[in-house]
């Protein structure tokens, strides 16, 4: 099970962007803590009344472990295009997502049939590079996109490609995540 540190780590980003005081000792974190130092891949996932508000991550992992949530969390409360900067007002509304990355392989595969029998519904993350091309759902989005096709399909536009550049046969990886969610409200402070 991912460690609630990775929550109150987020939490303390977006209340420390939003200049509430609340700040922490890197350095004891990282004496108490000290797999926050090892290099990791997240994302941070911000959501009001169970809507997305704002996910922001990384695939792959080149900083440390603390770096990378505090990070993401700034970034998905502040910096997605998508949305508005976070506010104050909102933090009794929200809930808070980290999920830990592991390393992304590659699915071997023919063909798009292949592919749909390769990838593991709930389980599996997917990457899709092409070109110009890129784009990736955590495994989370199954929720929304239960079957294969329609995961894959979904992908394709989020990576701003077409739904037919499988004829093409893209490099597609696949990676399993580590998730923890909890209201703001009730992430201990650090």
């Amino acid at each position: 099970m991912l460690d609630f540190i990775l929550l109150q780590i987020a939490k303390s980003a977006i209340l420390n962007k939003l200049n509430i005081n609340y700040t922490f000792d890197e350095n004891e974190l990282l004496e108490k803590y000290p797999f926050l130092k090892k290099d990791g891949a997240t994302f941070v996932t911000l959501k009001i009344d169970g809507e997305l508000r704002g996910c922001i991550g990384s695939i792959i992992a080149y900083r440390t472990l603390l770096e990378d949530v505090y990070n993401n969390a700034i970034s998905a409360g502040f910096g997605d295009p998508r949305f508005n900067p976070l506010s104050e007002s909102e933090l009794s509304q929200l809930s808070i997502e980290v999920s830990l990355l592991s390393k992304p392989t590659i699915i071997e595969y023919k063909n798009f049939d292949d592919l749909s029998k390769k990838i593991q519904p709930n389980i599996d993350g997917l990457i899709l590079k092409h070109r110009i091309y890129q784009g990736t759902f955590l495994p989370q989005v199954w929720e929304q996109l239960p079957s294969p096709k329609l995961f894959l399909e979904h992908l394709s536009q989020k990576a701003g490609a077409s739904v037919s550049i499988y004829e093409e046969h893209p490099t597609i990886y696949r990676y399993r995540v580590d998730a923890i969610e909890e209201d703001f409200d009730e992430i201990l402070p650090l």
